[in-house]
């Protein structure tokens, strides 16, 4: 099984290449996936949180500087106040934002990454570049895959 077309960023890639799979992994430096079980796997630990509806979303708004919880509400307004609470306390959870509250009256509560949350910028930074550069192929994909069932 190769890699085959497109541009990679692998060392030792050149587009239209085939590429064997563990040089792949390796010039990703990606773990033995096998030696992973569901208890262990810091692939499944790690991306079921990131890889939240809307946790990218919240993220790539928190690099560009602290916000209050009102402010976020406001740069996406299709998330419910339940779950961007919700959202918010998984991500302070995981180590990737600090929530400050201040004494005023009403107390204001303000969020901002953590250096373990900076450090997450760049590889979710190339996700959602890549997301945007890809949307259309990947519905194309979907409209051609629900057409066969439909067939």
């Amino acid at each position: 099984m190769g890699c085959k077309g497109g541009s990679f960023p692998a060392q030792g890639y050149e587009k239209g290449t085939d590429m064997d799979t563990a040089k792949l992994a390796e010039a990703l430096r990606i773990p033995e996936i096998a030696q992973f079980n569901a208890q262990n796997c810091p692939i499944r630990d790690v991306m079921s949180q990131i890889g939240g509806k809307w946790s990218a979303l919240l993220l790539g708004a928190l690099c560009e500087r602290p916000y209050r919880f009102s402010e976020l509400r406001r740069m996406v307004p299709d998330i419910s106040q339940r779950m961007l609470t919700q959202t918010l306390r998984d991500l302070q959870r995981d180590g990737y934002i600090d929530r400050t509250v201040y004494p005023t009256k009403p107390p204001s509560v303000e969020y901002k990454l953590t250096a373990l949350g900076h450090s997450l910028l760049m590889p979710l930074s190339s996700m959602i570049v890549w997301a945007a550069q890809n949307h259309a192929a990947v519905r194309e994909a979907r409209r051609l895959f629900d057409g066969q069932d439909a067939a």
